[in-house]
């Protein structure tokens, strides 16, 4: 098996590290347009994997896709990074072309490869990946419900003094402010979130969890990496292994939820396939109008695209 991240940055070389770490795969190639920086990083953790016994081979090299060669995953979490005083939107025309190189290139060497897109704004840069690969949908995927579920259940385990493994939730729609929380469908250990706070106070968590990323970006100065990750590697790590796990991403919708050639977090289940099934939840008038709300914020962006 073999994983190739195109950008080692922050994200791409945490993913490439935590992925090693699992020795789950054959070979992980880090891709970047600066010199020598997939060079260094993919030896700094080369040199670690003895330490956790892990016999996966790490290489780096510069802006040279034919290393990509029949990759399973492209992981693309190239272009800029947010910073202060900055929003997902505002990074759109700049990093679409960006993820429209790093696409058609990846294709050339690895056709058959599912490829995880994680780059902000990140349904409308799947979106801009997906018509720019012009492939079975199936096998785009936008990373995005995992990190915002695992913020929140952070800040819901802090306020209820409870472990996060306990929590179980979903959320909906776009990655960020547009999210849809799903108080109804969310429960500690399967006692409904309702017998533990109300739905007044879950919006105060949820209005957090919203800005979570921004709020890591004003203490570093630049966009979150460990928690992005982590959720990358869950996502190639389900599809590898065939092992069918359910994660929220962002998925092309084709009339689920009354939406229709769009890409937005929902429940799905990943295997070997890519997406091999979209969840329909039964979503109350609340719940459905949120959804619709958030699936016209993106498409107001998309029509922005200057690609």
């Amino acid at each position: 098996m073999k994983v190739t991240i195109i950008g080692s940055g922050n994200v791409g070389g945490q993913c490439a590290c935590l992925l090693a770490c699992k020795n789950i795969v054959e070979q992980i190639v880090l891709l970047d347009i600066n010199k020598g920086v997939s060079e260094g990083k993919s030896l700094d953790i080369s040199q670690m994997l003895s330490v956790v016994k892990s016999d996966t081979v790490v290489y780096g090299y510069t802006n040279d896709y034919s290393k990509s060669k029949n990759s399973d995953i492209i992981v693309i979490t190239c272009g800029i990074t947010r910073k202060q005083g900055m929003n997902r939107d505002d990074l759109l025309n700049i990093n679409a072309k960006i993820i429209c190189s790093a696409a058609k290139n990846s294709l050339i060497f690895s056709p058959n490869a599912k490829f995880i897109i994680v780059s902000n704004p990140l349904d409308i840069m799947t979106y801009v990946s997906y018509i720019t690969l012009k492939i079975d949908y199936k096998k785009v995927i936008g990373m995005a419900g995992i990190l915002d579920i695992a913020r929140y259940k952070f800040f819901l385990s802090k306020k209820l003094n409870i472990s996060c493994s306990s929590i179980q939730s979903l959320l909906l729609g776009g990655h960020g402010d547009k999210m849809v929380p799903l108080y109804r469908y969310s429960s500690i250990e399967g006692i409904p979130l309702k017998e533990f706070l109300t739905e007044k106070e879950n919006e105060k968590i949820v209005s957090r969890t919203k800005k979570g990323g921004e709020e890591i970006v004003n203490y570093l100065g630049t966009s979150a990496w460990m928690a992005p990750s982590i959720s990358i590697v869950e996502m190639i790590k389900s599809i590898l292994k065939n092992s069918r796990k359910l994660f929220c991403c962002s998925a092309l919708l084709n009339g689920e939820y009354d939406i229709n050639n769009l890409f937005l977090g929902v429940p799905v289940i990943l295997g070997k396939n890519g997406v091999e099934r979209v969840i329909e939840l039964k979503l109350n008038n609340k719940e459905f109008n949120l959804l619709h709300e958030s699936a016209n914020h993106i498409k107001k962006v998309i029509n922005k695209l200057n690609i």
